[in-house]
């Protein structure tokens, strides 16, 4: 149950996300710009504080009332909206 819990709540939040730019530096402590997806974090923090563990959400560094995906997170999401045959 708690991991269909995590995979509808990532799925609703890639649902209602949204593109921004933003900073990040690589692995070589380069910064970069790029687009990430966005969502309001409006859901059980316990979900969204797993799907961080796990890498599909960037950690919060700040009390920013959204949170970001991370590319494996965008790819999952993906992947379940195939699953769950949900469109765009």
């Amino acid at each position: 149950m708690k991991k269909n819990i995590e995979e509808l709540t990532l799925l609703l939040m890639y649902l209602t996300s949204w593109e921004e730019e933003g900073l990040y530096y690589d692995e070589n402590n380069n910064l970069n710009k790029d687009i990430f997806k966005k969502s309001w974090k409006g859901y059980s923090f316990d979900a969204i504080n797993e799907l961080t563990d796990k890498g599909y959400l960037f950690p919060r560094k700040y009390k920013n009332k959204s949170v970001t995906f991370t590319k494996e997170g965008e790819k999952l999401a993906k992947e379940l909206m195939e699953r769950y045959e949900v469109g765009e």
